[in-house]
C-alpha cells in the first residue's frame, strides 16, 4: 500500500494506514507492559525469598529486545515517506538511463 498522503488518498486508505500505525504502537506498548510487570514480579519474588538478587542477564537480554522493538517501531512510524522517496529517486534514475 502506498503510504504517501496526497489529496487523492481515500478514506479507506487512511483508515488502513491508521490501523497499521495503531497496531504497531499497541504491539510495542503490550511488549513494554509485559516486560515491566514480569520483571517487577520477579524482583518482588526475589525480595520475598530473603533478598536473593534478581538475575540481571535475562532482564538485560529482554531489555535489549524491547529496545530494538522500540527503535523499529519508531523508524517505521517516522520514516513513512522514506521508501516512497527512494523509489521515486530510483525511478527517475532508471528513466534517465533509459533515455540515454
Amino acid at each position: 500500500m502506498n503510504t504517501s498522503l496526497t489529496p487523492a488518498t481515500t478514506d479507506a486508505e487512511l483508515e488502513r494506514l491508521a490501523k497499521k500505525r495503531v497496531d504497531q504502537k499497541m504491539g510495542f506498548l503490550v511488549h513494554l507492559t509485559v516486560f515491566i510487570l514480569v520483571n517487577a514480579g520477579l524482583a518482588l519474588l526475589g525480595l520475598l525469598k530473603g533478598g536473593e538478587g534478581v538475575r540481571l542477564v535475562p532482564i538485560w537480554g529482554w531489555g535489549l529486545g524491547l529496545t530494538i522493538h522500540g527503535i523499529v517501531t519508531l523508524i517505521s512510524l517516522t520514516g513513512q515517506g522514506l521508501r516512497e522517496r527512494m523509489m521515486a529517486e530510483e525511478l527517475r534514475a532508471l528513466q534517465a538511463r533509459r533515455q540515454g
